[in-house]
């Protein structure tokens, strides 16, 4: 247990240019909050941070007056990572920033993949910056910005402004559209409280829901027609669902969110793995509680692409209705397809 409490958190920041990442991190760096953390940025340029500010700095780590640190990637995420790990102190997290135009899947893998640095830090949050203004013509431009809004724990919908509150209504349904189960923040000058963003736990499967209502919570409203009869509604709710979002761009990642009673393991693990090894490359996220048969514990899932983490995470408590729900969001999937072979894992 006690190198999960050694773990410094790591959150992984990703947007485009002007979407205000370069604000908060400043407000990182500059605040008074009492805490140190260390940020990552791609270059240090980009950030311009003022050099009053600066206390010292050696090679191409940067100490601030408030205590945080801020260092540049060039090369390898790895190496930097583990530069930071050898300094006196503490930090309470670690926040890299990913380009413009990055993916930040490589990223979060980073986090999972390599051993060493898995000891030391644990993925917290994927957190993206999004430009109210902007974004239906990112959108319409690249593939990565709806990838960031799908890979997303938390996004903060920032610049809000700048738009009408009917236009913000929208964009805010188009990032709901590609991404059901993230928690959005409206911001101006990127003005969201450093803890809606830093220390979420959204990866951690012990904190999975406690911390975050929202998982898994925001499927429901919009998807209660699959507990009737299917086809009819499943038709109705998609289009709809859709159309939401589709005056401004045709939305190509999905979310397909299925309930199901208790599983049988020995059904239901080999499927799931199946699946994410076939399914892999398309799916971005999947996160998932599930009810096993004969087992007192809720068994919680966490994905990104082929990688699957899973962990007992508490009891049931008195009254709980035992189910199972799991959402995978991604580009062509086969909700139908899933839909019945999840079903077939149900426990007799």
């Amino acid at each position: 247990m006690s190198d999960a409490q050694t773990q410094i958190p790591v959150t992984v920041l990703t947007g485009y240019l002007g979407a205000g990442k370069t604000t908060l991190l400043n407000r990182i760096l500059s605040e008074n909050h009492g805490k140190r953390y260390a940020v990552i940025v791609n270059e240090f340029g980009e950030i311009g941070i003022d050099n009053d500010l600066i206390v010292e700095s050696d090679e191409e780590i940067y100490e601030m007056n408030n205590g945080c640190v801020c260092c540049t990637v060039r090369g390898d995420l790895i190496r930097v990572v583990e530069g930071l790990m050898k300094r006196p102190g503490r930090f309470d997290a670690i926040v890299v920033e990913t380009t413009g135009l990055a993916d930040p899947v490589p990223v979060a893998q980073t986090f999972f993949m390599d051993d060493d640095v898995r000891t030391k830090t644990k993925l917290d949050a994927v957190v993206a910056l999004v430009d109210a203004k902007h974004l239906p013509l990112r959108l319409k431009d690249s593939k990565e910005a709806e990838d960031q809004i799908a890979f997303a724990d938390v996004v903060v919908l920032n610049k809000t402004d700048l738009v009408t509150p009917e236009e913000l209504e929208k964009v805010e349904a188009t990032v709901r559209a590609i991404n059901p189960a993230a928690k959005i923040h409206r911001t101006q000058r990127s003005g969201v409280a450093l803890d809606e963003v830093l220390d979420r736990g959204a990866f951690d499967l012990s904190r999975a829901l406690e911390n975050d209502p929202h998982f898994l919570e925001a499927h429901d409203h919009d998807h209660d027609h699959h507990d009737h009869d299917h086809d009819h509604h499943d038709h109705d709710g998609h289009d709809h669902h859709h159309d939401h979002a589709s005056d401004i761009h045709d939305v190509t990642v999905k979310s397909v969110s299925l309930r199901g009673g208790e599983m049988d393991p020995k059904k239901f693990f080999p499927w799931i793995e199946k699946v994410t090894q076939m399914e892999g490359p398309n799916i971005l996220r999947l996160k998932g509680i599930i009810a096993l048969k004969g087992d007192e514990d809720r068994y919680v899932l966490q994905g990104v692409h082929m990688i699957l983490e899973g962990d007992h995470q508490r009891a049931w408590k008195d009254g709980e209705k035992h189910e199972s729900r799991l959402v995978f969001i991604g580009r062509d999937l086969d909700g139908d397809k899933l839909r019945k072979s999840f079903e077939a894992c149900q426990a007799a």
